[in-house]
């Protein structure tokens, strides 16, 4: 499981938070103590929060669901992109798109409109605008892909949103808590821990706070992925060992009133001890056939 050290959020400057007067009281658990009037995050607690949060978050990620993960403050806007699209998870760091959980329809138009325009772009109808009109559809184009071309392949609501600022992406978290998504958010001290499901305190004002938790939590979702993979390639193998191949070939050919019926039978793999799952059948769609194919089948369970 992705975790952390205790020296690494020091390092990274996770533990200051912001001015005494600015804080928020449901953050007192997560305050150590008050040096020069800035609130100083209790570490420990950092650590133990971390972990919880990636342990859910490789769960997620290990079911084949998606986490959103947004961030659209200047100093984490390229450390989100950085990290997340590595490991293939839609994230929003330009404006957030008001709306865009709860109005989800509407966003999937817009991206199927970026689309359209990418079909039209290999056509003759795109050659015979005039360059006015081509400049406005690439400016279009652009348009789209700088807002919602890191979610191009979210086709359904996300199962979970990680935020890096709740204050800032107040809207988005309200959203999630609307749709009953789950919520993966840093929270500094002047911010309310109660209004997220997972909350990371830590300093979300350092860019190099804000790399280490989208790291861990990156390495999180991708140690879930991996999981998911493996498991795949077991289930895939079990079921080739246990299955035999089978294959069947049946002709008819008809003498006058007779039917003459040739059946080759062609196991590949040697049968299990357990009884083994039907064979697959090449036949043809007839009734006498599908009575022979059973007779077969029958005869090779036994032998």
């Amino acid at each position: 499981m992705a975790r952390t050290t205790f020296n690494e959020l020091l390092e990274a400057g996770v533990h200051f938070g912001h001015l005494k007067r600015k804080w928020n009281p449901n953050m007192a658990p997560y305050i150590f103590m008050e040096r020069n009037g800035i609130h100083i995050i209790d570490l420990y607690k950092t650590t133990a929060k971390l972990e919880e949060a990636a342990a859910a978050a490789k769960q997620i990620a290990k079911s084949g669901k998606k986490i959103l993960f947004v961030a659209t403050k200047k100093q984490a806007k390229d450390i989100v992109a950085k990290y997340i699209s590595k490991v293939n998870m839609p994230y929003v760091t330009e404006r957030w798109p008001g709306g865009m959980l709860t109005n989800f329809s509407t966003i999937r138009k817009a991206v199927r409109k970026m689309t359209t325009i990418d079909k039209m772009m290999t056509t003759k109808t795109y050659l015979n605008l005039s360059k006015r009109e081509r400049l406005q559809v690439q400016r279009e184009r652009a348009k789209l892909e700088k807002q919602l071309g890191s979610i191009s392949d979210l086709n359904r609501l996300p199962s979970a949103i990680f935020v890096v600022d709740i204050l800032k992406e107040h809207i988005a978290v309200a959203e999630a808590k609307k749709l009953n998504i789950p919520t993966f958010a840093m929270v500094d001290t002047n911010s309310d821990p109660t209004k997220v499901d997972f909350p990371i305190p830590a300093n979300d004002d350092a860019s190099k706070s804000i790399e280490l938790i989208v790291r861990v939590m990156s390495e999180a979702v991708e140690e879930g992925l991996v999981e998911r993979k493996l498991e795949k390639d077991k289930k895939q193998e079990h079921r080739e060992k246990k299955a035999p191949a089978v294959k069947v070939a049946i002709s008819e050919t008809e003498k006058g009133n007779e039917v003459k019926v040739d059946v080759e039978v062609e196991i590949t793999k040697p049968l299990s001890e357990k009884a083994p799952e039907a064979p697959k059948e090449e036949v043809k769609e007839t009734p006498k056939a599908k009575k022979i194919v059973a007779k077969v089948a029958k005869k090779t369970e036994k032998e």
